[in-house]
């Protein structure tokens, strides 16, 4: 084990550093830094190695947590990488975007702040790209079977990476045209920078994965014939069709989905030129939506020098800190409170919007909104007699999604949908047509990082089995493992 009395010299829990707000907010880079290396071995000796680590199982992908905390404390760099690399396709991106259920697993937590495996997690990872720990990984034979992977998000990723190392012929087709899904186009490059993107594609590439940007699997090339040129498909589409707000003045111009705004900046930090951008400079923002996305909406307003940020809630505000009534091992329903929400800005909890109101030119202007009020039957309703109203020049709607976009699928193929939006699928993440599967947010629904590698791999699994009667790839997780699900 790491250090046997490091939990006890050690209470404190020392996060990795960020950049100073002032500075931070001038440009795009990631706000986090690099830990001191003995600071990190010193917390990760703060494991205790425990005789059941709860943290493997809040962890989806079952990291070896305890294993590399100790190489870490005892600063075996490349074995921990190895470690790691066992069980995660891409510790580079769980370290830096995943909310940490492993953390909130931790059995130090029941009296003490938990053991920073997120940070040691992306400490590890980070040295092992720096030092070249991680190489390509080409399969020893090829199978002579081929698959077809329609999505490049982390779940397309790792089922392509681990069937390419099983020796199947593996294409990975992206509409977009740059590879990596939403890490590439949804997730901020102050949260994580897309040079990571990068490495991992070439990776891939030199294991023999081949890539298609640009190509809509659809529309393009049709899902028929590509189920004719290929002995299996798997569906990593994602989960992006947004939830709307129906309500009075909806049609205003300036009222923006939460995704195309950050798509478009991400695009203009990559260098393209975004034509008509929708930009927050000296405009007051209005976030509706207080999860991931919208504090994404959050840090990257205020690196457009908006000139106010709010956030409306619909719900309660949720406590800081795990409150008495969740104990240790519940997974805790608290605020997170994240690198955005310490830049600036307001939140307004139990906040309900009732109207958008427009000046004369049909642009956005103000929002109404009332007090949330809690109904017996479980719905949540504008309390009467509490209205109050805002300025607002941007409002970008940040409520979650409702599912995968299906109309190719099932036009095209027939395929099934659960009633929650998503593409329904068995045990063995197959859809409705045989040697058809789907992983990540499209099955799931809208979920963590973490979750999408944990079910790209497994289901990299099932198709191996699939194809070849029997497989030696690793399944961390299956479909009805949904605990830590976000979808609606």
């Amino acid at each position: 084990m790491a250090d046997p009395r490091g939990f006890l010299k050690h209470r404190e829990r020392q996060d990795r550093p960020s950049r100073p707000v002032p500075v931070r907010i001038m440009d795009f880079k990631e706000v986090k830094e690099r830990q001191d290396r003995g600071v990190t071995q010193t917390q990760a000796g703060r494991c205790m190695d425990c005789g059941i680590p709860f943290c493997h199982t809040g962890c989806p992908l079952g990291n070896l947590i305890p294993e590399w905390n100790d190489l870490v404390w005892r600063d075996q760099w490349a074995e921990a990488s190895e470690r790691l690399h066992m069980t995660n396709n891409f510790p580079e991106f769980t370290g830096r975007i995943c909310p940490a259920p492993c953390e909130t697993s931790c059995v130090l937590g029941i009296n003490q702040p938990a053991v920073t495996i997120k940070q040691s997690e992306v400490e590890i990872a980070d040295e092992a790209l720096e030092k070249g720990f991680v190489e390509p990984v080409p399969p020893n034979r090829l199978t002579g079977k081929t698959v077809a992977v329609v999505g490049s998000g982390p779940a397309g990723l790792a089922a392509a990476q681990q069937l390419t190392r099983a020796g199947h012929t593996v294409a990975v087709y992206e509409r977009d045209d740059r590879l990596g899904g939403l890490m590439r186009y949804g997730i901020p490059d102050f949260k994580m920078e897309k040079q990571l993107v990068d490495f991992r594609i070439t990776q891939m590439e030199a294991e023999g994965t081949r890539f298609y940007p640009s190509t809509d699997i659809g529309s393009d090339i049709s899902w028929d014939s590509l189920r004719d040129s290929y002995d299996a498909i798997i569906v990593a589409t994602g989960a992006m069709v947004p939830r709307d707000l129906r309500i009075p003045g909806r049609g205003l111009s300036g009222i923006h989905f939460a995704m195309n705004y950050l798509v478009q900046s991400n695009r203009a930090v990559a260098g393209d030129d975004v034509l008509d951008q929708i930009h927050a400079k000296d405009k007051h923002v209005v976030i509706l939506g207080g999860g991931d996305t919208g504090a994404d909406c959050i840090g990257t307003a205020h690196r457009h020098q908006a000139k106010s940020v709010t956030t409306l809630a619909i719900g309660k505000e949720l406590p800081r800190e795990r409150p008495e009534h969740e104990p240790w091992p519940m997974d805790p329903r608290v605020f997170e409170v994240s690198s955005a929400h310490e830049e600036g800005g307001e939140v307004k909890w139990l906040a309900s919007t009732v109207e958008f109101l427009g000046d004369e030119n049909g642009h956005v202007r103000a929002l109404r909104g009332a007090e949330t009020q809690y109904n017996s039957d479980g719905t949540r309703t504008p309390k009467s007699g509490t209205e109050w109203e805002m300025p607002a020049d941007l409002v970008l709607l940040a409520l979650g999604f409702t599912g995968a976009e299906p109309q190719t699928l099932t036009d095209q193929l027939g395929m099934e949908f659960a009633p929650h939006g998503t593409v329904h699928r068995a045990e063995d993440f197959q859809t409705n047509i045989e040697g058809i599967y789907t992983v990540g947010d499209a099955g799931r629904g809208a979920s963590l990082v973490v979750w999408a590698i944990a079910e790209g791999r497994a289901a990299a699994a099932k198709v191996d089995e699939y194809l070849e009667g029997s497989t030696r790839l690793p399944a961390p997780v299956s479909p009805s493992d949904r605990a830590i699900t976000l979808a609606p």
